[in-house]
Parts: C-alpha cells; sequence; structure tokens
C-alpha cells in the first residue's frame, strides 16, 4: 500500500517514511502542497498525512482538492494545535489530525485504525481486489495485470503470485511461504514449482519497461517484489 507523506520538515518526512516502511507501506513524500496534489494524481494511496502549512499550498488547500476525487483518509498534522485548525480539518473532509510534536509510534497507531475502520465496509471489499503502484494494475476479481496500461497475459497462479508480492513491497517471501500462500497448505508440490513460476512471470513482466520496481531473488531465500525508486 502506498502512503502520502505531506511536510515541509525534511526530518519529519523522513522519520515518518521510516515508521511507514516498518508498517508494509510505501512512502512517497512532497515537500510542499503542489507536489502533494501532483503525487496523489500519480499513485493510488491507501492513507494520506498531510501537514497544515506548507509552501505552495496549505493543507487546507490541498485536503479540499483531493476531497474532490477522493475518499482517502487524510490525517492532518498541525504545528500550533489551535481548535480553529482542528475543526477547519475535519469541516473540509480530513479523518483525523495530529499535534506536532508528536510520536511517529503515534501517528502509525492512528493509520492502522483509521484503516481498520474502513476495510471491512461493503464499499471497500472491491477497492482491496486492485492493486496500483507505478505503472502497474493488477485486477484480483478480473484476473487481469497491466504495464503502462497494456494488458500483460499471466497465468491465473502468475497474477497470485504476483499480487502476494506486490501487495507486501520489500518482504522477502521463501518459497515454502509463496507455495503455503499461492498453492495452498494442501499442496503437496515442492520449491521448483515457485521457481518456474517466477521464472515465466519475470519473463512476460520484463517484457514491459519497469524501472521502478522488480521481482528480486534473495539469495538463500526466495522472493520479494522490490521498490526500487519509493519516491518517482
Amino acid at each position: 500500500m502506498n502512503i502520502l507523506i505531506a511536510d515541509d520538515n525534511k526530518q519529519i518526512t523522513e522519520v515518518l517514511a521510516e515508521y511507514a516502511k516498518k508498517e508494509n507501506f510505501v512512502p512517497y513524500v512532497a515537500e510542499d502542497g503542489q507536489k502533494a496534489l501532483e503525487l496523489f494524481a500519480q499513485h493510488l494511496f491507501a492513507m494520506v498525512l498531510l501537514d497544515v502549512m506548507m509552501p505552495k499550498k496549505d493543507g487546507f488547500e490541498v485536503c479540499r482538492e483531493i476531497r474532490r476525487q477522493s475518499n482517502v483518509p487524510i490525517i492532518m498534522i498541525t504545528a500550533r494545535g489551535e481548535d480553529f485548525e482542528r475543526i477547519m480539518g475535519l469541516d473540509i473532509g480530513a479523518d483525523d489530525y495530529i499535534v506536532k510534536p508528536f510520536s511517529p509510534a503515534e501517528v502509525m497507531a492512528r493509520v492502522r485504525a483509521i484503516l481498520r475502520r474502513i476495510e471491512s465496509t461493503p464499499e471497500n471489499m472491491d477497492k482491496q481486489k486492485l492493486f496500483v503502484m507505478d505503472n502497474l494494475k493488477i485486477s484480483l476479481s478480473e484476473f487481469t495485470v497491466s504495464i503502462d496500461e497494456k494488458p500483460v497475459i499471466l497465468t491465473k497462479k502468475e497474477i497470485e503470485l504476483l499480487w502476494t508480492m506486490a501487495t507486501n513491497p520489500n518482504k522477502v517471501f521463501s518459497r515454502d511461504n509463496l507455495l503455503d500462500s499461492v498453492w495452498g497448505y494442501e499442496y503437496y508440490g515442492d520449491s521448483r514449482t515457485v521457481d518456474s513460476h517466477i521464472k515465466r512471470l519475470r519473463a512476460k513482466i520484463d517484457a514491459h519497461v519497469h524501472p521502478n520496481w522488480q521481482i528480486k531473488t534473495v539469495w538463500a531465500v526466495g522472493y520479494k517484489f522490490e521498490v526500487l525508486n519509493e519516491k518517482a
């Protein structure tokens, strides 16, 4: 899952990005409001962390613009913690707010709490079957994959393998992990099944340009979906 972190304080964005990675998010960082909107137009985000005071466009303006097109969860970050800022943020569509200085662990706890609230709603069940990262799009409901909007013809098992790894970016899966996840605990094949499927999957996706991600072999362990340029 992607998370957008918008704040003009580099120290804050670096810390939040590191904590987000530990929660298996792929962080995208914007140093001003205009950049935040540009990134939002380019990627699908599960969560937005939005500072109020930013150059070019403030957090309120960015929040209003996002709300015109999306119901993505937004947590507003304010330095002063004044009542009018919290009220305004909630009135224009923010889901929560947090006051500086804050604990990054608390921010991630707020993120988890919001995602738990929305993930089980009926309208979000179908959305959970769609994964978009950079130029890759996977629909598990339709069993389709595209790169740069061009279809990639994969088998059902290849799509399930790609989905399992891509939705857990940078997480290393052993061959046994992938056998259990994709083929199930009752499957009695060996790890060579995974290797052969990964080989065919790579050949098909490598026919398309994807400079910001790859399926990487982790020697003596297994495989992972590696994000190469997290701010792309």
